[in-house]
């Protein structure tokens, strides 16, 4: 069921990301697609949060914060990119962002020269059997 609801969540963003990349085309600043990208998205009925700060931890304690360019619906991590590509370090930091909290799905929407998309999946099975692990580690 839940798979279901993100599926049909990430197509209405990527409708979203198509409507906002044929309108503005590239060369504009993140934050010009971000705000455009929210507006987009509520047409399509759903909730975008821009610049959500997110508490990374380390063995329990807090070690710092990111912020995430935009929470879908509290299920799906957007991450904007203004790049001539994107590029591995853009999914692993992405994949970071999922890692660190309990949203197991994630766009990198890339607003360059040309539209790149990509989906990432961290489940929340692999939190627990990392956290398990580390807490063996510990022992």
């Amino acid at each position: 069921m839940k798979e279901d609801k993100v599926n049909s969540i990430t197509s209405r963003i990527i409708k979203s990301y198509y409507n906002v990349y044929n309108t503005l085309g590239f060369g504009f600043l993140e934050k010009v697609y971000e705000n455009s990208l929210v507006f987009e998205l509520q047409k399509q009925g759903l909730h975008g949060r821009r610049q959500v700060p997110i508490e990374v931890n380390y063995l329990g304690n807090s070690v710092g914060s990111y912020f995430a360019d935009i929470i879908v619906d509290n299920l799906v991590i957007l991450e904007i990119k203004v790049a001539e590509a994107l590029c591995e370090a853009h999914e692993a930091q992405l994949l970071n962002y999922l890692r660190a909290t309990n949203i197991e799905y994630g766009l990198l929407l890339n607003f360059g020269q040309k539209p790149e998309i990509r989906r990432k999946v961290w489940t929340n099975e692999y939190n627990s059997k990392r956290n398990m692990d580390l807490h063996d580690d510990r022992d």
